[in-house]
């Protein structure tokens, strides 16, 4: 009897052996995000269109200096435009006389809007 439960044994051991189950590696997709610095004459652009995008009119452009002032009735509007250390491009506008409080809201809108965010 101990022989044939040994040779049990070692059947049902070589039977385990042999079986392997191999788990398919799944793949995962992985989404990356780029972001690039943006570029400064887009962003130029992109700040003198919404100036005139709320009717402003354009008084002084001036690319190399990063400056675009625009007026509208007594409502006057300073783009200052720099580049950054790390490649990116600080864009602030500044509104003086304005009678409307959103204006400035309204043109940071519209350059987002054209710089596509």
């Amino acid at each position: 009897m101990t022989r044939a439960a040994l040779l049990l044994a070692c059947a049902g051991a070589l039977c385990c052996a042999g079986c392997a189950y191999y788990v398919p590696a799944t793949t995962v997709p992985v989404t990356q995000t780029v972001t690039t610095p943006a570029n400064y004459d887009r962003s130029f652009n992109a700040a003198l269109g919404a100036m005139q995008d709320q009717g402003l009119a354009i008084q002084r452009s001036d690319a190399a200096g990063g400056v675009i002032v625009g007026k509208r009735n007594d409502a006057t509007v300073t783009a200052n435009l720099s580049r950054q250390a790390d490649g990116s491009v600080r864009v602030a506008f500044n509104a003086t006389n304005s009678p409307e409080p959103d204006l400035v809201d309204r043109i940071t809108r519209s350059y987002q809007a054209r710089m596509g965010r």
